[in-house]
């Protein structure tokens, strides 16, 4: 017999999850708001600061796959609560560097901890969720990162004027050591084993033709890696990784020392970013379960290629940088959690942790090459206009890639597909 009450436990897990991400994205995120004072305190250059996040990206998409494949084996409580631990202690390390070698090892170890936030939690939250329901509880959820990034922009000059860059780290590394207990207690690894049904179900038996349309055609996940759908979906978010990370990460730096902004005001930009987010996910994430992932991708990612262009023709009125990095930010609330959505929607839920574990390295491949390339630019050149235009071109290539995938039953209006 199935569980009811006035509190279903799907808004449990949604909660706690939530906090995790804020955490998780705080700290991934607010590193480019970090960056500035960091690389001036220790002398490092700007392919060094991006040589430190790339350290916490390499371990990341190493890992992920492998994280992922550990959720749907062992579930989400234990590789959460074990990665949140990991997380605390790396942050908690990064406050301490001094050296490049000893930031790089502090950040990776911080990577490791990042891996159970991201692919497990969405994937957790769909199991308790029916599909026409992830998009309104992947928009709840995304609403973490974005807070949390906003948080950080308001927080953090605030920090550097009583304390130091430093005590950003530690204030991170606390809040994450302080959830691993309340996810341990509170996390279940999906709704049948704890007695529920997934929030937004009305019938028990699944009717035919309701598993995601790749269980047609491949049962197996070799089958899964040699369809077309896997590699289109996976290149698609290579790129728009590659084109948002690498004005994320930079563009604090380029406000402050590029159109010679205070700090307050480029650090502003984060808290815009934040907010932005905010808005985006809680308004595109519930209309991709209309309009369906696919297509709501291709309007997002020409919008960011559209914002990105503004970003790199701003000049020096900050009210179209302000502006640009708005309409960017809030689409880029939404993308990633919608290609993560799309291993529910294309592929068997028994590998759906596995499916986005293994998107994850090109996610990684776009994100480390943009450091590398945008910051080796930056240092050669004295400007972010190369740099930010090869940003713009793969925001292109990342909707063109959408174009070219096949439909699929999120593409359908939502009360056409049962509940699972």
């Amino acid at each position: 017999m199935r569980k009811r009450g006035n509190l279903h436990w799907a808004w449990v897990i949604l909660g706690i999850c939530f906090v995790d991400l804020f955490i998780n994205y705080s700290v991934r995120l607010g590193y480019s708001i970090v960056l500035p004072e960091m690389i001036r305190d220790l002398n490092f250059t700007r392919t060094a600061g991006g040589s430190i996040y790339n350290s916490y990206l390499f371990v990341y998409i190493t890992i992920t796959p492998f994280t992922g494949f550990l959720t749907d084996r062992f579930g989400a409580r234990k590789v959460i609560s074990a990665c949140l631990l990991i997380l605390g202690t790396g942050v908690f390390l990064m406050g301490a560097v001094e050296t490049l070698w000893a930031a790089c090892l502090s950040y990776a170890i911080a990577g490791v901890g990042a891996t159970g936030l991201w692919t497990p939690v969405v994937a957790l939250v769909q199991r308790w969720f029916t599909p026409r329901r992830r998009g309104l509880a992947l928009g709840i959820l995304s609403t973490g990162y974005g807070l949390g990034f906003a948080t950080m922009g308001i927080a953090f000059p605030w920090i550097v004027s009583r304390f130091s860059w430093r005590y950003s780290w530690y204030f991170l590394g606390a809040a994450a050591l302080s959830m691993v207990a309340a996810n341990g207690l509170l996390l279940r690894r999906d709704p049948e084993s704890a007695g529920w049904w997934p929030w937004g179900q009305k019938e028990v038996e699944r009717s035919p033709g309701t598993e995601p349309i790749i269980r047609a055609h491949a049962s197996t996940l070799k089958q899964v890696f040699r369809s077309r759908t896997f590699w289109l979906i996976g290149l698609s978010y290579a790129s728009i990784s590659y084109s948002l990370y690498g004005i994320t990460t930079f563009m604090v730096d380029y406000a402050k020392y590029q159109m010679s902004l205070p700090l307050n005001k480029a650090s502003f930009l984060a808290t815009i970013h934040g907010g932005s987010q905010v808005l985006g996910v809680l308004t595109i994430l519930p209309l991709s379960d209309l309009l369906g992932r696919r297509k709501t991708l291709i309007l997002a990612n020409a919008f960011i290629a559209v914002s990105l262009m503004g970003i790199l023709l701003s000049g020096n009125s900050l009210g179209v940088l302000y502006a640009s990095v708005g309409i960017m930010a809030f689409f880029y609330g939404a993308v990633f959690p919608m290609y993560g959505a799309c291993a529910g929607d294309y592929f068997p839920r028994e590998v759906l942790a596995t499916v986005m574990g293994s998107w994850t390295p090109f996610y990684g491949f776009g994100a480390i090459l943009v450091h590398w390339v945008s910051g080796f630019l930056r240092d050669a050149t004295g400007s972010y206009a190369f740099p930010f235009a090869i940003n713009t071109a793969m925001a292109l290539l990342g909707t063109i890639l959408m174009f070219a995938v096949r439909g699929d039953r999120s593409d359908q209006p939502a009360g056409i597909w049962d509940d699972p």
